[in-house]
């Protein structure tokens, strides 16, 4: 109870003598320190919105104006033509020393060189956004960069120049355009025409027709109206429609995971690893406050959004009984952790000062060593977030409102992130392929109740020491977290360290209160709704079937032989594999980002095209020389890199068409062509992780720090979820997902098709003998 007591920052007794006060002096400094620590934020934020504010100018550029205005004044040189003395007459009236001539000049040309540096951010800004508008630099070959686009890159150099903040460029990114419904519709058509027969088409296009010219113009117009009020007009509803109204579980279905570096090993310690790379996730997290993150840029100079980072830490979906909601945080200054059925609250900050790694270290070894058994109902707890949404709102408006239950929930909810000590252990061994999908199996749903599904993220930790991260979707898409994820592995290994003996550098610190275990009043109506919830998981997680892989035989450098771009080759291949595998197409999504736009997530790239099933045919028939097959090929990789490159830049089909349809929702007007659309199921659903977004260290000098990437569910209960990582030059890692309750499906026997149609393309170019 010692920490119960700390928590106290002062306590009474009334007695007949009066009132005897009896102050804690830990719980006062925790309590003067925190106060301390907010406005120190406070300011911080306070000094980042003006910088953020002022962008691409500073507070040097404007001293500089300043002084050029002042020096010419004395030059006897008027550069402000009458403006200084105009502002002079009419400034107010005063007497003192503040008020001399002198003092009224000095002021007048200050307010006129803060207008002119002010007009000239403005003027700067416009034409940054004006800069950033334009995208043919997208469609341009590669090593065919037009005069235009040369001047154009200089341009925003030039603009974006200096040392912006993570979130400098937010107000410069342009809106994310509405496209016409013609071209849509156009683009929706020639999407579907590979998967229908004649008969099929003609009848989805009398619908589209019938939709474009009735339903769609009104419609359309307040899409349009939106996009000029709202700053995305797509994201706020994907976010509400797609992820917190969903009622079904989130864990396989919504939620993915992440892997760790799986060719080398960096401590076999458990709790060493998890306090270098807690240690690591809290600087980053002190990065992301202070916007002392570089904006990530495209080509290097092209700025994408950075707002899905806000959410990374403090951030828990609340389950509702209609829609869930995001409660995010400014400030939470520990960890939840769960060890063998037990839920802790690990603090990260000794007064102001962040713990360092081998004092963390030594936090999570006590929970380790702690033996007391878990209370009862708290083993299956977090069972709740696995199952219904509605099952756990209720759970919670229940049994968790009042009481030790909320305020053992709050140390949850209000947590950075949540964290998870397994007993087993997991990882990659080359010899054994089954152990890179038992290992991505456990980041996925793990036992369906050792992680707590509503944190932003799970920090998932084996006993082997190696790690893997389990993410709720809704606040951010795979990009997001892949960017801390590479920060913090790369902290970990090239500049924090370990001791010989496998643990975190630096001297324990015994006198630390140790973490407090959180205390749980679960009744018998409770455990049996814990239960339920676990019994829907427990069927949701067994029902999965993942196949997780390292192809070996070659990777980005190889593809690139095929003058093709890695992406559209894996594309082409997956069409190639699921020919082969169902003996038809399906339709294909790919997804794509947005995040050249303000506030953008995603677009979808149908993948699936009329020249891809073209080559698949082709190879398929085997009658067509390799000069044939070939052209086929470079047509297919052409039009995905078309499409792709169209998606980015806001002219996809599906976002457009998903809008269109709430819009109808909001308006009660039926439509039978979007309800078709919407309701088509996509069979073959496919992910690219992105790597190496910030360059912790050379991949070159070493290759064999790669981490796996990650995967998800399938999309579909008679489909597959295909997410790959192109892991440098030599190597593809995929995940694949499907479920076993379908006879239509298999992960493994699909894994083997991929392998094989890449190396089937690779030979048709015949890539593979000219690099043996």
């Amino acid at each position: 109870m010692a920490e119960a007591h700390q928590a106290v920052a002062f306590q009474f007794t009334v007695t007949p003598d009066g009132v005897d006060f009896r102050l804690s002096r830990e719980a006062l400094k925790h309590i003067y320190v925190s106060g301390i620590n907010s406005w120190k934020k406070r300011l911080i934020r306070i000094k980042n919105g003006i910088l953020r504010g002022v962008y691409p100018g500073s507070p040097t550029s404007w001293l500089v104006v300043v002084l050029t205005t002042v020096g010419s004044s004395y030059c006897n040189l008027d550069i402000s033509k009458g403006l200084v003395c105009y502002i002079q007459r009419h400034l107010p009236q005063g007497y003192g020393p503040y008020h001399t001539p002198q003092t009224r000049a000095l002021v007048s040309m200050a307010v006129f060189s803060t207008g002119v540096w002010m007009t000239g951010i403005f003027f700067f800004r416009q034409t940054l956004k004006l800069l950033l508008s334009y995208h043919g630099w997208m469609f341009e070959m590669h090593g065919k960069t037009s005069r235009f686009t040369r001047a154009w890159a200089i341009c925003v150099r030039l603009l974006s120049s200096g040392r912006p903040m993570l979130y400098s460029f937010q107000t410069s990114l342009p809106k994310l355009p509405v496209p016409s419904v013609p071209a849509t519709i156009q683009r929706y058509l020639e999407s579907v025409r590979p998967l229908l027969d004649d008969k099929q088409y003609h009848r989805m296009e009398t619908l589209a027709q019938e939709f474009q010219d009735k339903t769609a113009p009104r419609l359309q117009k307040y899409l349009v109206l939106k996009s000029w009020w709202a700053t995305n007009y797509v994201s706020d509803w994907w976010e509400e429609y797609i992820y917190l109204r969903g009622r079904t579980p989130i864990m396989v279905n919504s939620n993915y995971y992440v892997m760790d570096f799986v060719l080398v090993r960096n401590a076999d310690v458990q709790a060493a690893r998890l306090g270098n790379v807690v240690h690591a996730m809290i600087t980053y997290r002190r990065k992301l406050d202070r916007e002392d993150i570089k904006p990530v840029m495209a080509l290097g100079i092209v700025p994408m959004c950075s707002y899905q980072m806000e959410r990374m830490f403090n951030t828990t979906r609340i389950p509702g009984k209609e829609t869930d909601v995001l409660q995010h945080l400014a400030e939470s200054r520990h960890v939840a952790v769960y060890h063998r059925g037990r839920f802790f609250k690990v603090w990260l900050y000794d007064g102001s000062r962040l713990l360092r790694p081998r004092e963390l270290e030594l936090q999570f070894q006590r929970i380790l060593d702690d033996p007391s058994p878990a209370q009862p109902g708290e083993e299956k707890l977090a069972a709740l977030t696995a199952g219904g949404r509605v099952e756990w709102a209720q759970a919670r408006q229940t049994f968790f409102s009042s009481g030790k239950n909320r305020a053992a929930l709050d140390a949850i909810e209000r947590a950075a992130f949540f964290v998870a000590l397994d007993e087993e252990s997991h990882g990659y061994d080359p010899g054994n392929e089954a152990s890179l999908s038992l290992y991505g199996k456990a980041l996925l749903h793990g036992n369906c109740y050792n992680r707590w599904f509503d944190k932003s993220f799970t920090l998932i930790s084996f006993k082997n020491g190696h790690l893997g991260l389990n993410t709720e979707h809704s606040w951010a898409d795979a990009p997001i977290i892949g960017h801390l994820w590479e920060f913090v592995l790369g902290t970990d290994v090239f500049h924090l360290g370990y001791t010989e003996t496998g643990h975190c550098l630096g001297e324990p610190n015994p006198m630390l209160p140790p973490p407090q275990r959180l205390q749980w009043d679960i009744p018998e109506r409770c455990q049996a709704a814990i239960e339920s919830s676990y019994q829907v998981a427990k069927a949701l997680a067994d029902d999965v079937e993942l196949y997780c892989f390292q192809f070996m035989p070659f990777g980005k450098g190889l593809i690139k032989k095929c003058r093709t771009s890695p992406d559209a080759f894996v594309q082409i291949a997956l069409q190639l594999a699921h020919f082969r595998d169902r003996g038809k197409f399906c339709l294909t999504y790919e997804a794509s980002m947005t995040r050249l736009f303000r506030e953008g997530r995603t677009e979808t790239v149908r993948s699936c095209t009329n020249e891809s099933t073209a080559f698949v045919r082709a190879m398929v028939q085997g009658s067509h020389t390799r000069a044939d097959l070939q052209k086929l090929f470079r047509k297919a990789s052409e039009k995905h890199q078309s499409m792709y490159r169209l998606a980015m830049t806001g002219a996809g089909i599906d976002r457009h068409l998903f809008c269109l349809y709430v819009v109808s929702k909001y308006l009660g007007v039926s439509s039978p062509f979007l309800a078709e659309v919407l309701s088509e199921p996509w069979r073959l659903s496919t992910s690219q992780t992105a790597q190496f977004q910030i360059r912790m260290f050379d991949p070159n000098k070493y290759p064999n720090h790669l981490a796996a990437g990650g995967g998800f569910g399938p999309v579909a209960d008679d489909g597959y979820g295909v997410s790959y990582m192109i892991a440098g030059e030599n190597t593809i890692f995929f995940h694949i997902s499907s479920k076993f309750s379908s006879s239509e499906t298999n992960a493994q026997r699909f894994g083997n098709h991929i392998r094989q149609a890449l190396l089937d393309i690779a030979d048709l170019f015949q890539v593979l003998k000219a690099d043996s």
